[in-house]
C-alpha cells in the first residue's frame, strides 16, 4: 500500500509553513531542509539513507522482514501499545484518551474506555503502556503535568479498567518533547522516556524528571541500584525519549529525537550523560556517549523500538519507513537498513511478539500524517 507521492509533497509544503518561525525546534516531525552535508560522522558510520532496502529484501546477515497482514485497522492517533498474557494487545489513543483491546488473531477491537484525568495537547495525551501483575500502567499528559499511573484489569473478556492510582508525578509537560515510552525491564523495574519539554537545560539537570530515563520500582519508589541516591534518575542529556528496548543480554536501547542533524540509538548505562543539549549525535566529547547509530532527521524520527533476532527495529515518524540496526553486543555489527520506506505512512510504535514476530503501529491520524481509509493500523510483520 504505497502512501500517494503528490500528498505527501503537498503535506511537507504545508507542514514548513505551519512550522515557519517557531522556536521550540525538533518536534516528532521536523519540517526543514536536510542536514549540512558538513556535518561529520565517522567514516565507519555512512549516512543511514545509504544502506536503505526495500520492503522484504534479505539483509547481508540473510533476516528480512515481510508484512503477514494487518490485525487491525480503524484506530485513531494509536501510540502506545502492550501485549496481555495470551496474546491480545491493549492499544492506547493519545487524543482520543482511550484504551483498546484487540484480540491477538482476529484483531476485533474492545473499547476498554476512557482514562480520567489525560488533558491532549500538541505531543502530549494518553501514550505509553505497560501491563504487569493484573495492573495497566500508563504514561500520560495530565493538567499540570506528565505522570505515570496504573489501572486494575483482570484481563478478560468485558472487564474494565479500574480507577487510575498515581505511580510518578511531576515529570515536565509541554506542547513538544513529552517523551511518553514505558516498559518492564528483565529486572522487574519500570522505565520511562521523558522529554525536555522544548526547555533544553532540563536535560542536564539531574533534579529534573525531564529529559531522562528513568527507573522505579513498580510502585514508583527509586529502584534499588539506581546511579543517584533517593531519585529515580537511571541516565541523563536526552533531548526527547520514545523508544526503549532490551537485547537478549539485558542490555538496555534507547532512541531519541535530535534537533536538527542526528536522531540517535543509544545504548544507555546507569548515570551516564548522552549529551543534550551540547552535543547532538557523534560528537565525540568527554563527559558525554556517543550513540550506537544516527540517522539524518529527515529519515528517522524515531519512536518505538523492539529487539528481535539480533537487532534492533525503529519506527520513523517522519522518516516513515522501519529501521533494522543489526547488533553485536555493545556495538553495530552492520550499517542500518531501512524497509517499508514510504508503504504505511508514519510508524509510531513497534513492539516485539514471539516467534520473530513484530507489530507495528502507524500513526497517519496524529494531526501529522495524511490519512487514507483504514488508518491507523496494527500490522503483523514477520522477521526471519
Amino acid at each position: 500500500m504505497s502512501r500517494p507521492v503528490v500528498l505527501k509533497a503537498l503535506w511537507g509544503a504545508a507542514v514548513l509553513v505551519l512550522v515557519a518561525g517557531c522556536s521550540s525546534g525538533g518536534t516528532e516531525d521536523r519540517p526543514g531542509t536536510a542536514p549540512p552535508t558538513s556535518a561529520s560522522a565517522p567514516a565507519s558510520d555512512p549516512p543511514a539513507s545509504a544502506s536503505a532496502t526495500a520492503s522484504g529484501s534479505a539483509s547481508p546477515g540473510g533476516e528480512r522482514v515481510s508484512v503477514a497482514g494487518t490485525l487491525t485497522e480503524g484506530l485513531k492517533s494509536p501510540w502506545g501499545l502492550a501485549e496481555l498474557p495470551g496474546g491480545d494487545l491493549l492499544v492506547s489513543s493519545r487524543d482520543e484518551r482511550t484504551i483498546t483491546r484487540v484480540d491477538g488473531e482476529s484483531g476485533a477491537k474492545t473499547s476498554l474506555g476512557e482514562v480520567p484525568g489525560v488533558v491532549p495537547g500538541g505531543e502530549g495525551g494518553l501514550m505509553g503502556l505497560a501491563v504487569r501483575d493484573g495492573w495497566v500502567y500508563a504514561y500520560l499528559t495530565a493538567a499540570s503535568d506528565n505522570r505515570i499511573v496504573r489501572m486494575r484489569y483482570g484481563g478478560g473478556d468485558g472487564d474494565r479498567l479500574g480507577a487510575p492510582e498515581p505511580v510518578l508525578t511531576g515529570i515536565p509537560k509541554g506542547v513538544v518533547h513529552d517523551g511518553g515510552r514505558i516498559a518492564f525491564g528483565p529486572d522487574g523495574m519500570l522505565y520511562a522516556g521523558t522529554g525536555e519539554t522544548g526547555e533544553t537545560g532540563l536535560a542536564q539537570d539531574r533534579s529534573s524528571l525531564g529529559g531522562k530515563i528513568l527507573r522505579m520500582t513498580p510502585e514508583g519508589r527509586p529502584a534499588p541500584g539506581n546511579p543517584f541516591t533517593d531519585s529515580v534518575v537511571y541516565s541523563y542529556g536526552h533531548r526527547n525519549v520514545q523508544g526503549i528496548a532490551w537485547d537478549v543480554a539485558g542490555r538496555l536501547w534507547a532512541a531519541e529525537f535530535g534537533q536538527n542533524t542526528w536522531d540517535e540509538l543509544n545504548l544507555i548505562k546507569p548515570g551516564k550523560n548522552y549529551g543534550w543539549p551540547e552535543a547532538e549525535g557523534q560528537a565525540g566529547r568527554e563527559g558525554f556517549v556517543d550513540p550506537v547509530a544516527q540517522w539524518p532527521t529527515s529519515e528517522a524520527s524515531p519512536s518505538g523500538i523492539a529487539y528481535a533476532r539480533g537487532a534492533i527495529w525503529m519506527a520513523g515518524l517522519r522518516g516513515e519507513r522501519l529501521w533494522r540496526v543489526p547488533l553485536s553486543g555493545e556495538e553495530r555489527s552492520g550499517d542500518p537498513e531501512a524497509f517499508l520506506s514510504g508503504e504505511y505512512g508514519r510508524l509510531r510504535t513497534v513492539l516485539a511478539g514471539g516467534d520473530g514476530r513484530l507489530w507495528l503501529v502507524t500513526s497517519e491520524t496524529d494531526t501529522r500524517g495524511t490519512p487514507e481509509p483504514g488508518d491507523d493500523r496494527i500490522l503483523r510483520l514477520e522477521v526471519r
